[in-house]
């Protein structure tokens, strides 16, 4: 969408008329249907409703519900669907995506800079939701014994948050419930950039999940009672640093389980082993 148009959005919450040089714009991953580290997450209906109440609301900092700490406006949403990734729960992934404005004022050209360096990056969204929904058994608002985090049968037990109710506020924080929520980029006058953020993240969403496929491979490998499709769920929750750290772990175990032989072994003995093919 081109700068004039972002900018009639804009310009609904704005009392006089806004230019591009008065406005600073730039989109944020407000929250999406992947459980969190408290082992909540909303269901796809529940963005799509989300993505409604949060136009119109204001950017602060830590959730403090103070009007000197009001910095940017969200002026539009949109439901983000990436089919080919599939979240703890087994449906495809989705996320909410926000477009926020602020001004160019002297006072907001430190968190300009703090956005556009990767410093300010990290939000959370504050709303209301009507029912909340065991995974396990589907009792609400906490009505069984299942705790969350917990494996039941091989299932992870978490709270689905459905029936939005209303949208506060969405926040930088420090650390997010979510942890994919943050802002993604900025456009307008130096908006080239933009794609090139894009595909960076892109490509870094693939690296992950060719990291999290090579982990599964791994630990299969090594483990050879270990339910893999359970496996793989759990570590689609984790981060690239964990995710390296099992990865060393497993391929340490791996050394172990299959220790290289020589390079200079004999052809005849190379023709007698089917291990050989395990070698390289």
């Amino acid at each position: 969408m081109e700068i004039r148009e972002e900018l009639a959005y804009i310009n609904q919450f704005a009392k006089t008329e806004l230019t591009e040089e008065q406005v600073y714009v730039f989109s944020v991953r407000l929250c999406d249907n992947e459980v969190d580290r408290d082992f909540e997450r909303f269901d796809t209906t529940a963005l799509e409703r989300l993505g409604e109440l949060f136009v119109g609301k204001s950017g602060i900092f830590d959730h403090q519900w103070s009007a000197k700490g009001q910095t940017a406006r969200i002026y539009r949403t949109e439901v983000v669907r990436e089919e080919s990734m599939v979240t703890a729960a087994g449906d495809g992934y989705c996320w909410l995506k926000g477009w926020a404005y602020l001004l160019r004022t002297e006072k907001n050209q430190d968190l300009i800079a703090e956005i556009e360096g990767g410093i300010k990056k990290e939000v959370s969204v504050g709303c209301s939701m009507g029912r909340s929904v065991c995974s396990i058994c589907g009792a609400e608002n906490g009505a069984c014994s299942h705790i969350r985090g917990e494996t039941y049968d091989g299932r992870l037990c978490f709270t689905e948050l459905r029936d939005p109710q209303d949208a506060y506020e969405w926040s930088f924080v420090a650390v997010p419930a979510q942890r994919n929520a943050g802002v993604l980029k900025h456009f307008g006058q130096n908006g080239d950039g933009s794609a090139m953020l894009e595909k960076q993240a892109a490509l870094g969403r693939k690296y992950l999940a060719e990291l999290r496929r090579e982990v599964t491979r791994l630990a299969m490998l090594t483990d050879d009672g270990l339910d893999g499709k359970v496996f793989a769920k759990a570590v689609s929750r984790l981060d690239e640093p964990e995710l390296q750290e099992l990865k060393e772990a497993y391929e340490a175990r791996m050394t172990k389980k299959f220790p290289s032989a020589s390079q200079l072994r004999r052809k005849d003995a190379a023709e007698k082993s089917d291990e050989t093919m395990f070698l390289v």
